[in-house]
């Protein structure tokens, strides 16, 4: 069965264009044109990931990425965000309400399919050897996508869980944003690395004491660092 993409956008162009070349690499797709429609569409029938512009009539794309991370059934669906509005905040309020990409328009059709990919490709993928990893406090349940801190359930997006998987992973080792951008993101460019310190400062955020584990080593990157460091 070909994996389905919802694409909300207001604009028919956009939908259009998103549409023909999402389904030229192979996935079915789904239009709404407000957020009520997507609202719809994800209790109506099963979604692999959601395109999703911010500026809607009616439910902006905020609201709706708000709405659908507070639904359990829906809240791991995955959420790339393509949309005019550029600057710095609206990346950050995007990727702090759980999206897990944010593309700017005007954009390069090609590369939003390789995002596509990339975000799919690793919710397929299972590279994580150990059903549980334990550090800082941490404790992660591989299988069950679970994490709890301090015996206290965390809840975290699919991005965040393969981000602190990675560094617990790697625990004392360095990784530099280029790496994470790799290994976690799956893209060796193209993605901003303001990405992927908005990411970490939400981590620490949930972590609570146990985010201070997460190292920023200046000029490098983060690491996880070991519980016997000083």
């Amino acid at each position: 069965m070909k994996e389905r993409i919802l694409i909300v956008e207001d604009n028919k162009n956009i939908s259009k264009l998103v549409k023909f070349n999402i389904e030229k690499a192979g996935y079915e797709c789904t239009i709404a044109s407000t957020g009520e429609k997507a609202l719809e569409v994800l209790s109506d029938q099963p979604i692999d990931l959601i395109i999703l512009d911010i500026m809607l009539p009616g439910m902006d794309g905020f609201g709706i990425c708000r709405a659908i991370k507070e639904k359990e059934k829906l809240k791991n669906i995955p959420i790339i965000m393509l949309t005019a509005k550029g600057e710095e905040v609206d990346r950050i309020v995007g990727l702090e309400l759980g999206a897990d990409d944010y593309m700017v328009k005007p954009f390069s059709p090609r590369e939003l399919v390789l995002r596509v990919k990339a975000i799919l490709k690793r919710g397929k993928v299972e590279s994580i050897k150990k059903d549980m990893l334990m550090a800082g406090g941490v404790t992660i349940d591989i299988p069950k996508h679970k994490i709890t801190v301090k015996d206290k359930p965390v809840d975290l997006t699919q991005m965040e869980f393969k981000l602190l998987v990675t560094l617990i992973e790697r625990r004392g080792r360095v990784q530099t944003r280029d790496r994470l951008l790799s290994d976690v993101w799956d893209m060796n460019t193209n993605v901003d690395t303001r990405t992927i310190d908005t990411h970490i400062k939400r981590l620490r955020e949930k972590l609570g004491k146990s985010g201070s584990f997460i190292e920023t080593v200046r000029g490098l990157g983060y690491k996880f660092k070991e519980e016997d460091e000083d």
